[in-house]
């Protein structure tokens, strides 16, 4: 269908063309999740048009575009219609968005509480399969002069090199420290690896009179804080 032969009402328009014309006319939050995904994929099968078939990858994930983001290729080139160009366009265009996020979460770069770290680091922590542990270093304003990945592990665990986490530290002229990594297993409990890890780190930051202000546990939809249940 040529652009400027398009007719004046959308029912009326081939249900692949709606998402994009829709957008066009009536603006991107007009639009629900499927059409957006929709846009993206372009195409359907045979059988199915570009909606039925975002509508049948969004019903896989409940819905939730958090999950949706944790799919990789593969599993999105099950769906019949999605090839390796598809797969790879909805996950850019989901990593796109969550970057984003991440960075307006860096414009609010002063620390005031455990939440605004929460919201700094989920964008990066929230939904990974992965362990990873990560360092925010701050100013004596509480401002973050960097926000750092220490160490990347399987599952169930990271290993941390403390004399690299504090030479950062000494690097950026940093006075306070947060620590932060996640649990992709989604439990929010400390094991007692990692209250031993936060004290080393503590005992070995007070010796350069650098504080550590925190250790968060961050999970796609809460967090836990050390410092809000004392356990610093």
């Amino acid at each position: 269908m040529e652009e400027n032969s398009l007719p004046s009402g959308i029912k009326t328009w081939n249900e692949d063309d709606r998402p994009r014309e829709k957008l066009l006319l009536k603006g991107r939050i007009a639009l629900s999740d499927v059409e957006l995904i929709a846009i993206l994929l372009g195409s359907g099968n045979r059988t199915e048009t570009a909606v039925d078939l975002a509508r049948k990858v969004m019903a896989s994930v409940n819905n939730n575009l958090n999950l949706l983001g944790r799919l990789n290729a593969p599993q999105f080139m099950v769906f019949n219609g999605i090839g390796e160009a598809k797969a790879v366009t909805v996950m850019a265009a989901l990593e796109l968005g969550r970057r984003r996020r991440a960075e307006v979460a860096l414009t609010r770069n002063k620390i005031t509480s455990s939440e605004s770290v929460f919201e700094l680091l989920q964008p990066t922590l929230g939904d990974l399969e992965h362990e990873e542990f990560w360092a925010v270093y701050l100013d004596n304003s509480n401002s973050v002069l960097q926000s750092k990945q220490l160490s990347k592990g399987g599952i169930t665990g990271t290993v941390v090199d403390i004399r690299l986490t504090l030479k950062t530290a000494i690097q950026l002229g940093a006075v306070a420290i947060i620590l932060a990594h996640n649990h992709p297993s989604g439990s929010l409990k400390p094991s007692e690896a990692d209250k031993q890890l936060t004290r080393k780190l503590k005992t070995a930051a007070d010796s350069l009179d650098i504080k550590i202000l925190d250790h968060l546990i961050v999970t796609e939809k809460a967090y836990f804080s050390f410092a809000d249940e004392q356990l610093l």
